[in-house]
């Protein structure tokens, strides 16, 4: 500062100043007045980002505080190989677990214990534009591996079990479906990727977040058919043709089993999976938006329990998003191949087996490839390598027998099985000599040993019979065929795949089993 300027008071140094000062204030003014829109979009675009990330952070803590995980410790200690199918096969299990609720909507006590209601082993083929849905009976019979108990402990393998019964082994209210995950594995032979169980309660919200299914009746219903211990018939609860359904109405449309068709759980199972149908299709034509996606993900969640390879809202959300893909065209319900034993169901074989190798193969129900990978078009896919093919038995003990009339059959079964490596500790006669199909028999923990053996009898049928051995038992097949039988290819038989339900079938069309239908 100079002597002159000192010699300026203050007040007069500033009006001296101004004109300065306010020509570069208004150079600032007019540079803010040029930021200014680009400054406020800025601000506005990361508000947007800020807010957004919370409010997806927020839905997902929101899912991932809903989502219920059961115990891993009560699955097999022999589970199929990971690699066993190239696809994904998830277990649905509806169960009628009358707690946190659900007895208002389903009956019963609240203090009962879980039994799964329904069920059915979706297979997502690995190209994820194809999927199948194999419904199980309730009633079926089948062989019923260790479980865990509550205690720690493991029950013994229960041969001729009811299906249903797995989920409630344990007794307790929620159920187990580590047992019925176990119970699939050793029926299918594939490996179970994950498991998820919904309750009525979760259900019942599912389907009013959605607005409601579109559903067809067959006939007109009354208050009786859904409850056949009523004296009288009751009002009437639904009228014969197409309406829209939600929440209680809803659940009662999927549980109704008597005054349709012969009442029987394979009719019930039908309308089921026309009701599944119905479901994907009015979530597929809704679409997936954010408004929509926060209610149908809570309602899905809240009465559900998962694996935990299920067990966040991530790898939920993850999961769902790989089938976006899949078409209703190529989305198939089916029921295992199946016949009545007197009130129970019996697994029909080589049926179910050959249709455990199509999925196995990523092969569709009408045969084609969908384990998206491309093949050469003049090598043949098969379900096995035949008694030719190069399959190894080393360190395999198996037992042959005739069931037969045809003598020598044994003998030239094991002599196929020693060519091949196994180890023949014996032959005989089967007690009964009427098998038309051969089937290999096998003990607690062994079934990926007896699918070994049987690569060597094409059209074979595996069946559990616990103890600690493998048996052969060779039907008429093998001695039709010998040991020049070809291969057989992996597709399901005919009437299966004729059978089968599409996404975007007719909503009213193969609604129920037997008369009436």
């Amino acid at each position: 500062m100079t002597t002159s300027d000192q010699a300026i008071p203050s007040r007069h140094r500033r009006r001296a100043e101004s004109p300065r000062r306010g020509r570069a204030q208004g150079r600032r003014a007019a540079q803010r007045r040029r930021r200014g829109p680009l400054r406020t979009v800025l601000l506005v675009a990361l508000a947007v980002a800020v807010l957004g990330t919370a409010g997806l952070g927020w839905i997902y803590l929101k899912l991932n505080g809903s989502i219920d995980t059961f115990n891993g410790d009560g699955l097999s200690r022999n589970r199929p190989d990971a690699g066993s199918s190239k696809g994904e096969n998830v277990l649905v299990i509806g169960s009628d677990a009358r707690s946190d609720g659900n007895s208002a909507l389903g009956g019963g006590s609240k203090d009962d214990i879980g039994r799964s209601d329904t069920a059915f082993l979706l297979h997502v083929y690995a190209d994820h534009k194809h999927a199948v849905a194999v419904s199980i009976p309730r009633d079926t019979l089948v062989t019923v591996p260790p479980c865990k108990l509550p205690d720690g402990s493991w029950t013994e393998t229960r041969t001729n079990a009811l299906f249903n019964s797995a989920f409630s082994v344990g007794q307790t209210k929620k159920g187990n479906p580590a047992c019925t995950q176990n119970t699939v594995e050793e029926l299918t032979g594939l490996r179970v990727d994950h498991t998820v169980v919904v309750d009525f309660k979760g259900f019942a919200e599912l389907t009013a977040v959605v607005g409601g299914v579109k559903v067809c009746l067959p006939q007109d219903l009354y208050q009786k058919d859904l409850n056949p211990k009523r004296a009288t018939k009751g009002e009437l609860i639904f009228e014969k043709g197409e309406q829209t359904v939600s929440g209680q109405k809803a659940l009662d449309y999927v549980r109704i089993r008597h005054g349709i068709g012969d009442g029987s759980d394979i009719g019930r199972i039908k309308r089921q999976q026309a009701f599944v149908s119905s479901l994907l299709k009015k979530i597929k034509s809704d679409g997936l938006t954010p408004t929509r996606l926060l209610p149908l993900a809570t309602a899905a969640t809240e009465s559900m329990t998962v694996d935990s390879g299920l067990s966040t809202a991530n790898k939920l959300i993850s999961f769902a998003m790989s089938l976006k893909d899949i078409d209703l065209h190529n989305t198939k319900f089916v029921t295992i191949p199946w016949h009545y034993e007197g009130a129970n169901i019996a697994v029909v074989e080589p049926d179910a087996s050959d249709l455990w190798a199509a999925l196995k193969a990523d092969r569709t129900l009408d045969g084609k490839d969908a384990s998206g990978k491309k093949r050469p078009a003049t090598a043949p896919v098969t379900a096995s390598p035949g008694p030719g093919g190069n399959v190894s038995g080393d360190g395999i003990d198996v037992a042959v027998y005739n069931g037969t009339t045809t003598i020598g059959l044994a003998s030239q079964a094991a002599a196929t099985l020693t060519d091949h490596g196994f180890t023949v500790t014996g032959t005989g006669n089967a007690s009964s000599r009427q098998h038309t199909t051969t089937v290999i028999q096998y003990g607690t923990g062994l079934r990926s040993r007896a699918e070994t053996v049987a690569e060597l009898f094409p059209g074979s049928a595996l069946k559990a019979i616990g103890g600690s051995g493998i048996n052969v038992v060779v039907g008429a097949s093998y001695a039709t065929a010998g040991s020049s039988a070809p291969a057989t290819p992996t597709a399901v038989p005919s009437s299966l795949a004729s059978d089968a339900r599409s996404a975007d079938d007719d909503l009213c069309s193969d609604l129920s089993y037997g008369s009436g239908g």
